[in-house]
């Protein structure tokens, strides 16, 4: 599903049109958006003035990433690809210089490109001569003439790497949707037509989902169906923690994909668990209920930190998502949680996100403030 954010679409589109222009970067969780909206600024410009590049698909070798940059749009008439250029003989280290002096190119402008995923030119570093790569990439970006859009689900490390490059990029971070746009979402699905009913649904459904969009979605349609127990949200919620259901397999995806681009999984797997059953915890109670030192306790958590899985509050650790949290609780176990133990751990979670028992209507969300924070080498940082 494309979402419609066109407050940050703006954004991006100003950044775009600057004078140098910047290099808008989205950066947002699993599930948060970006790439709707990478495609939606893509069918702006329109197929011969844009290219979308999944970077996560193309970057496996310096010589395919080339080509997949480089070659020509499809035909507005045919649909068809123009042949990728010739490989020819080159070594790695030069399909990537060729690639970083296209970026760089002066004259006749390259339509705008998008990169998806664009940390995951890291992958390229493997190769001989590419250390430092995304680096380097990087670098051709902020300092080429023409226009780029960036986007990626690693917030904390895409900051890192982009900190040295503050004057041409501009950071956006993609917020929760709002309860109003819930509300757009359930009356799209047919969830309800009453405006009423349709407002006190969408509280619901934006209190449980966290405001992010593809769990919106998931518990939404999930909500429209037929099938759904009473078009109760908190039932709705707790049949989608059954495996393999949508919503499931949406938390799945985010959570062994982010250990995998970490280190130590299986002890970050234990500090997830730990903090599944009891959150928020200080550094020495996660040690002591993992039976770690300290030490090697803060490396394992400041790994978790570095793919966006917990974040830190007042020296206490907690999950960045709190629909993961209730995903790990539920599947880290022996066996796959049955319909009871699902719906009491569902409960329990309402009545965290909604207070009280979980029955009651949570209190519409306001519309997140956009404020532009000037931090040190100014990069401009819109939350």
């Amino acid at each position: 599903m494309t979402w419609e954010r066109p407050a940050l679409e703006r954004r991006v589109l100003s950044a775009l049109d600057a004078e140098p222009p910047r290099v808008p970067v989205l950066l947002g969780g699993c599930g948060s958006g970006r790439t709707s909206i990478l495609n939606r600024v893509a069918a702006l410009f329109g197929a011969r003035r844009s290219r979308y590049i999944d970077v996560e698909r193309v970057a496996s070798t310096p010589e395919r990433f080339l080509a997949a940059v480089t070659c020509a749009p499809p035909s507005v008439a045919g649909n068809a690809r123009a042949p990728l250029p010739h490989a020819g003989p080159r070594t790695p280290r030069a399909a990537f210089d060729e690639l970083l002096a296209f970026l760089g190119r002066e004259g006749t402008p390259p339509p705008l490109l998008l990169f998806d995923e664009f940390l995951e030119v890291r992958t390229l570093e493997s190769f001989p001569g590419l250390r430092g790569g995304a680096r380097e990439f990087v670098d051709a970006l902020a300092n080429s003439p023409h226009r780029f859009v960036l986007a990626s689900r690693y917030v904390n490390r895409a900051r890192r790497l982009l900190h040295d490059f503050a004057p041409r990029m501009e950071l956006v971070h993609l917020p929760p949707l709002t309860a109003r746009e819930v509300d757009a979402v359930l009356l799209e699905g047919s969830a309800a037509h009453d405006e009423t009913a349709r407002t006190g649904l969408g509280r619901f459904v934006h209190a449980l989902a966290a405001g992010r969009p593809s769990y919106v979605h998931a518990i939404s349609a999930a909500v429209s169906s037929a099938v759904a127990p009473g078009r109760d949200p908190v039932a709705v919620l707790a049949a989608q923690m059954a495996a393999g259901t949508p919503l499931s397999q949406l938390c799945r995806f985010s959570y062994e994909l982010r250990l995998h681009r970490a280190r130590g999984y299986g002890v970050l797997k234990a500090i997830l668990g730990i903090l599944a059953e009891t959150e928020p915890l200080r550094l020495t109670e996660v040690a002591r209920l993992l039976g770690r030192t300290p030490g090697s306790t803060k490396d394992y958590l400041s790994w978790l930190e570095d793919v966006d899985l917990v974040e830190t509050r007042e020296k206490r650790y907690r999950f960045s998502d709190p629909v993961l949290r209730l995903w790990v609780r539920l599947h880290g176990q022996r066996t796959a949680p049955g319909g009871q133990e699902r719906a009491r751990a569902v409960r329990e979670y309402a009545a965290e996100r909604l207070g009280g028992n979980g029955i009651a209507a949570a209190a519409p969300s306001p519309a997140p403030a956009v404020s532009l924070r000037r931090p040190s080498g100014d990069l401009i940082e819109i939350d």
